[in-house]
């Protein structure tokens, strides 16, 4: 997957765009600089947020266990339909 990249001059001039579009896309943006060393990666929250929940999950070994073992579940059929109470 290639990411949109635009340069930090239009990124700043134009940064409440971008805002929006990353927020309205789900895509990230890269924002590059004169320095490469310098460029940067812009997300919505909601994607930073599944992004620290998921690292979460798999440095956790118990609770990234438990995913597997559910997904392994699921793939042998092995599941059972609840109703949720309100």
């Amino acid at each position: 997957m290639l990411m949109e990249a635009v340069v930090y001059s239009t990124f700043r001039n134009h940064l409440k765009d971008y805002m929006k579009k990353v927020n309205d896309e789900f895509e990230p943006l890269a924002v590059v600089n004169k320095n490469p060393g310098e460029d940067i990666v812009v997300v919505s929250k909601s994607e930073w947020d599944s992004i620290q929940e998921t690292l979460r999950i798999v440095q956790n070994k118990e609770l990234s266990d438990k995913v597997l073992r559910g997904m392994a579940q699921v793939r042998a059929g092995e599941i059972q339909e609840h109703a949720l109470k309100e």
